[in-house]
């Protein structure tokens, strides 16, 4: 299922730096997404971002923009499966958002939209978020969640394509090679810093 966005520029550069607070964006995650699943999701890929920026000494600012691009990336999901990432693109180009926040959202399915991840924002993004729903889906399942959570399990049910089958195994693997980090360096970081 494609929803190619037939486009490979997205935002203006004169708003680069033009963010908004989180309490905005959790505003339009309430007002268009339902599933609370869904938006656990997005606050988890947020988290993710935010934490991996910070890990790479970026400043408040620009880990606020990852942060952004995490929750916001699935925002039309819900409401409009059939127009995904369109809606939500032109919403925050409407709203004048800096471009790499909407570079990075319009580039997390490059199989789906079309659109080639290029920034490290870009990549990681589309790295984290299906590995991100993945270890989730593994945690519901363990009585302990994530505490004691090891990669060797996660791996094991990547492995299992009845389980969580929704979830692109080969979207988790490019994902890793595209950002070039090890996989279970990935999951790793997942594990100990997914929000619970």
């Amino acid at each position: 299922m494609t929803h190619l966005l037939n486009r490979s520029t997205f935002g203006s550069k004169e708003n680069s730096g033009n963010v908004m607070s989180e309490a905005s964006a959790m505003e339009l995650l309430q007002d268009w997404v339902k599933n609370e699943k869904l938006i656990f999701h997005m606050k988890q890929v947020g988290h993710l971002m935010k934490t991996y920026a910070s890990s790479k000494g970026y400043d408040v600012e620009e880990q606020h923009k990852w942060f952004l691009a995490g929750l916001l990336h699935d925002a039309d999901w819900d409401q409009w499966p059939d127009e995904h990432c369109r809606i939500i693109i032109e919403e925050l180009e409407e709203r004048r958002l800096d471009p790499t926040i909407i570079q990075a959202i319009a580039s997390h399915g490059p199989d789906y939209f079309g659109v080639e991840p290029q920034t490290e924002m870009d990549k990681m993004l589309y790295a984290f978020d299906e590995l991100s729903g993945f270890v989730h889906a593994y945690s519901l399942m363990r009585p302990t969640g994530y505490d004691g959570m090891e990669v060797k399990g996660v791996k094991k049910r990547l492995k299992d394509k009845s389980f969580a089958a929704q979830v692109s195994r080969d979207d988790i693997t490019d994902g890793s090679e595209r950002a070039k980090i090890p996989l279970d360096e990935l999951i790793q970081f997942v594990i100990y810093h997914q929000l619970r």
